[in-house]
């Protein structure tokens, strides 16, 4: 079996199998179509993969000056294929089942403050060529601030799911999974307004051929083959509204929105158990890089609430005099 076909079964498998979300099969994809043209330049193929291959290609990787969470992806997927290959009988050995990785840089994710995130919303209505267009973005930065789903969940949710002013939605995150994330008010009014607006198109207008096709099933339609909003308009969007609310737009992401809805919500005392239900998050050790938050608090709980913290701070007595 040539390389080609060997990632083609791979990937079925953990399609079929597995249940694998789209883009990590088009990482695994990437990621193992790279190697395998590294070893066809040395006249190698997947089949005969070693582990001292797999080593030197890792170091062909860092020679690139890839980041260490590049690597440590890379070489996950070349882990998985081995394993699939040893599993499936195409060879009795798995060469990368003992080589450690650079592993990930533990580095905090980036937030915004509920200052910055209020001074986003206030710009959202303003964002938008037509009246229809400043509604839907409004929506879609309420909708996104209010539930933390990731920008490709906001942009494929079914209209038919956000009817009747629901109070919490059934969103679809990776390896097709539901769950369920609650709606605030001023994310409802702003869905039940784009929902107004949607609904009453005019005959011939730009929304109602759209709505007449493809896209009348997805909340935000688009042209496109898709049918529905695209990840990279909406985040064409997002960096509109950060400078018309003064904020750097290369610190306003969807992503970075989703972090603050995490820890805006830790810092308001909810539980990581609930954080992780709410993000989608396989492990819950994913949600607790958000702990992070939680260090200023407890020195602030530390300075103003310990008997001795009044003591420190206080004027230091006076010597007895002699």
């Amino acid at each position: 079996m040539n390389d080609h076909h060997a990632i083609s079964a791979f990937l079925d498998a953990q399609a079929a199998e597995a249940g694998a979300a789209r883009n990590t099969l088009l990482a695994y994809g990437r990621d193992l179509r790279d190697l395998s043209d590294w070893l066809s330049g040395r006249g190698l193929a997947l089949a005969g993969l070693t582990r001292e291959q797999v080593e030197d290609y890792l170091s062909f990787c860092d020679a690139q000056g890839l980041s260490r969470a590049t690597r440590a992806r890379r070489l996950s997927a070349v882990r998985q294929f081995t394993r699939f290959a040893l599993e499936e009988g195409w060879r009795d050995d798995d060469p990368a089942i003992r080589i450690s990785g650079p592993g990930r840089a533990h580095r905090l994710p980036k937030t915004l403050t509920r200052p910055e995130v209020d001074a986003l919303l206030a710009a959202a209505p303003a964002i938008g060529r037509t009246a229809l267009d400043r509604t839907r973005n409004t929506c879609l930065i309420e909708m996104l601030y209010a539930t933390g789903m990731r920008v490709s969940e906001l942009v494929t949710l079914p209209v038919a799911g956000c009817r009747g002013d629901p109070t919490v939605l059934v969103v679809r995150g990776k390896g097709d999974k539901d769950r369920l994330v609650p709606l605030g008010e001023p994310a409802r009014a702003a869905l039940r307004a784009w929902l107004e607006q949607r609904d009453a198109a005019p005959q011939g207008s730009p929304l109602y051929r759209l709505l007449a096709g493809r896209g009348g099933r997805w909340l935000f339609p688009a042209p496109g083959a898709t049918g529905h909003l695209p990840r990279q308009s909406f985040s064409r969007l997002l960096h509109q509204m950060a400078v018309a609310a003064g904020l750097d737009p290369s610190c306003v992401t969807p992503h970075v929105i989703r972090h603050a809805f995490a820890t805006h919500l830790l810092e308001g005392g909810a539980d990581l158990r609930s954080i992780q239900m709410l993000l989608g998050h396989a492990d819950l050790g994913t949600t607790e890089i958000y702990t992070h938050v939680l260090d200023q608090r407890m020195r602030d709980l530390v300075l103003n609430h310990h008997p001795l913290a009044s003591v420190s701070s206080a004027t230091p007595p006076s010597e007895p005099s002699n």
